[in-house]
């Protein structure tokens, strides 16, 4: 089969149209013909080259992807004509990480768009055993948005997990755009209490929409007021440090540092934002404060049915942080992230 797709070739250079052929599924793949593909930052590091992609180039990039399964391997011919979402991350179901519930972390794992050719694509070959199916979406939601499930919201999920987040605690996230902006309607939709930091104003008004009770530009702030404006707010929640979840979400160095100057005794930091640059801090905190700082990469798929609940009831929404648009504006797309003119999350339709 032959379908259209678009290629880094090499970094720093547009994404290039052309044909794909692909194979007939093997008994444990599907053929997915994408409906949507969302456009991330992951993607924007691959083509300017500030990350390596682990497939050598030509590849296709993209790991948002909902789409309709139209051919699979005998073992999942049930999916045929299901409406799915392919997670970011494909683990192999079978190693010591997948069995002991870190699927996350499985050594495995296909990433459509970095292992394999991903969702810049018309139609595209994966693994067929981690598909999500969308056939219980109730009708008002879009299964176009739904793409971003695959990792922005899904990532989201699995860090606010890793935090140990209960009802009544105080999550103070850092970045309120993208993985952030879900990170906060999850913590407040499982009952925190959230306060996002930010440097734009637009991002914080949306979030306070959207789930968090507190909101600090904290672009011409020092951390030590931060700080304190912070652990005053938790005081008159009544919360203590050792509730404190701290979500670094910026993927800046000083959105680093902010979050690790955040910490206070027994307090949890999750670290889930992604920077090639280095900071300096002193780990002699943790052990000063008896503190824990969790790493944490994408969600394995078993949580996904969970995540979709919290869309499908209302309690996060999608359609406010996404916009929609063409695949054949994907360089135009790429440049404008690269020069932070975007202000949601694109979705892109590989058919226009």
């Amino acid at each position: 089969m032959i379908v259209e797709a678009y290629f880094l070739d090499a970094p720093n250079n547009p994404l290039s149209k052309r044909d794909l052929p692909l194979c007939d599924p093997a008994p444990a793949e599907a053929l997915v013909e994408v409906k949507a593909c969302g456009l991330c930052h992951t993607d924007l590091g691959y083509a300017n080259g500030s990350v390596a992609p682990r497939h050598p180039l030509p590849l296709v990039l993209g790991h948002e992807v909902t789409g309709r399964v139209v051919a699979a391997g005998e073992r999942f011919a049930h999916l045929v004509g299901s409406m799915v979402i392919v997670p970011a991350i494909l683990p192999c179901g079978d190693c010591v990480f997948c069995r002991s519930g870190r699927a996350n972390a499985c050594r495995k794992q296909k990433m459509p768009g970095n292992d394999i050719h991903g969702g810049f694509s018309t139609h595209m070959l994966v693994p067929a055993g981690a598909l999500i199916t969308l056939d219980d979406a109730p009708p008002e939601i879009s299964i176009e948005e739904i793409a971003v499930v695959a990792d922005a919201t899904s990532t989201a999920y699995q860090a606010v997990m890793r935090s140990g987040l209960k009802e009544g605690d105080a999550a103070f996230v850092v970045g309120a755009g993208g993985v952030g902006s879900f990170v906060i309607q999850i913590a407040h939709a499982l009952g925190a209490h959230v306060a996002a930091c930010d440097i734009s104003d637009e991002r914080l008004q949306i979030a306070a929409e959207h789930g968090a009770e507190h909101t600090l530009n904290v672009r011409e702030r020092d951390s030590r007021s931060v700080r304190q404006e912070l652990r005053d707010l938790a005081g008159t929640w009544g919360v203590p440090s050792l509730r404190y979840r701290i979500l670094e979400c910026s993927g800046t160095s000083a959105g680093q540092l902010l979050a690790f100057g955040l910490l206070a005794p027994a307090a949890t930091l999750v670290q889930v934002g992604y920077t090639r640059d280095k900071i300096e801090v002193r780990l002699s905190n943790l052990m000063a404060f008896d503190a824990t700082i969790h790493g944490t990469w994408g969600c394995p798929p078993e949580r996904y049915p969970e995540i979709l609940r919290l869309v499908y009831d209302g309690k996060v929404v999608l359609g406010p942080f996404v916009e929609r648009a063409p695949m054949s504006e994907v360089n135009r797309l790429l440049d404008d992230m690269s020069h932070h003119r975007l202000t949601r999350r694109m979705i892109l339709d590989p058919h226009t």
